[in-house]
């Protein structure tokens, strides 16, 4: 393939590093282009995409239903902020509750800002409804959580690089260990002032953690007992990544169904991001039923780019694509034959813990310590083979390719990772 662009990866990564803040330390590969599971470097190599921008690019990059419905409404309208209306706004509001199952949606534009706005509606509830004191509600959250970065979020966070030197931290929540219901329960009995629970059903960045079964649902009943909001943050999980069009969906059997209308544990409050634009522009959302959704008021929240008329056409084309080309069928069954062929490899060999997820949201734990370059080392190897890859956590590798990939592509895969994990037990 000819190179693809004048740049070379040194000038590339130089550049960045001049003129950009440090905020993150990429894999040394620079990318240029994009086409379904596969990305392609400034020099023309090929590589299989197993990050998927961290889950954003569900449906494949540069999915071309979902690049013209852009190119269509940015030809057309592109913003006109939420002063007045837009012909495309109401069609998808209309579109996107219909298909989660709730009365109302809130439209934002990152997920962090999706996030910021459940808190603020939980808190805005337990004034109006809930009758909490003003200035007392409490928002429960998980240990090893990651919710974005704002100053908020990073109040409620347990990783110091994320927090160093940027407070004084917003008050008002409190924390509890992840997968622990009784410390949920302890919670809520000691504590009346609770307006919500917020939790991811799968702890991406914190290693693709998977609670153990029944784990949100009696989150939920609790949440149910004691009147405290159930905020399920599936920015990562949701948009059948992990075989589910929600994760918050748990073990039901619902593959090839509509399960939108009666989940295992539905949410009462559900944040939305990343795949709903399918990685092509940002958008997101928080949902919810009429009787919380009504303290938001003219005035109360907003946000110039929130429900666009590019995003919202954006969007809808994200989720018909998920339904038209059965993604979360394909993430469920190639998810399970993932694990299948690489549980049955590290039974044979010590450099792989274990190997856990759900759908195609996966990791390998390497045993090692996490202050190791191990995973990052092991990373390097796979973008050598032709794979891309991130540690997270030190010694944790998360794997999440697009949702359109084949069995063949799959097990491919599979057989890099393999070869590159067998070079390092040589080692």
């Amino acid at each position: 393939m000819a190179i693809l662009n004048q740049i070379t990866p040194k000038e590339a990564i130089n550049l960045e590093h001049q003129y950009g803040a440090h905020n993150y330390h990429p894999l040394p590969v620079v990318l240029a282009r994009g086409e379904g599971v596969y990305v392609w470097d400034v020099e023309g190599k090929r590589y299989y995409d197993f990050l998927s921008a961290y889950s954003s690019v569900n449906q494949g990059h540069c999915h071309p239903q979902i690049v013209n419905a852009m190119i269509e409404q940015a030809q057309t309208l592109t913003l006109t902020s939420r002063a007045f209306h837009n012909d495309k706004l109401g069609p998808y509001e209309e579109y996107v509750t219909k298909y989660f199952g709730f009365d109302k949606v809130l439209p934002m534009n990152t997920g962090a800002e999706a996030v910021e706005t459940a808190l603020k509606i939980s808190r805005k509830w337990a004034y109006e409804v809930k009758g909490i004191p003003e200035d007392q509600a409490q928002i429960v959250v998980c240990e090893n959580n990651f919710h974005g970065r704002t100053t908020t979020i990073i109040s409620f966070s347990n990783d110091p690089v994320a927090r160093e030197n940027f407070g004084p931290f917003t008050d008002g929540f409190i924390k509890i260990p992840y997968d622990n219901t009784e410390a949920l329960e302890n919670t809520l009995k000691n504590n009346s002032n609770v307006a919500g629970f917020l939790v991811e059903p799968i702890q991406g960045e914190a290693g693709v953690y998977v609670p153990t079964e029944g784990y949100l649902a009696k989150a939920k009943a609790l949440c149910e007992a004691y009147n405290v909001l159930f905020i399920a943050d599936e920015v990562q999980t949701g948009i059948a990544r992990t075989g589910r069009l929600l994760a918050s969906c748990g073990n039901c059997d619902c593959i090839q169904k509509d399960c939108s209308g009666t989940p295992d544990v539905k949410p009462d409050i559900l944040i939305l991001g990343k795949a709903l634009s399918g990685g092509v522009y940002p958008v997101s959302a928080v949902l919810a039923n009429d009787a919380i959704m009504k303290v938001i008021t003219p005035g109360s929240h907003g946000s110039t780019f929130g429900g666009n008329p590019i995003a919202a056409a954006v969007a809808m084309a994200a989720l018909e694509v998920v339904k038209d080309e059965q993604l979360t069928d394909n993430a469920y069954r190639l998810g399970n034959l993932f694990r299948s062929l690489l549980n049955e490899y590290i039974a044979t060999i010590e450099i792989v813990k274990l190997v856990r997820g759900k759908g195609l949201l996966n990791a390998i734990v390497i045993n090692d310590h996490e202050d190791s370059d191990t995973a990052w080392n092991i990373c390097l190897k796979l973008r050598d083979n032709g794979l891309l890859a991130k540690p997270t956590h030190g010694n944790i590798i998360r794997f999440a390719p697009p949702l359109v990939m084949s069995d063949d592509q799959l097990i491919e895969c599979v057989n890099i990772i393999i070869n590159t994990l067998k070079s390092f037990e040589i080692q």
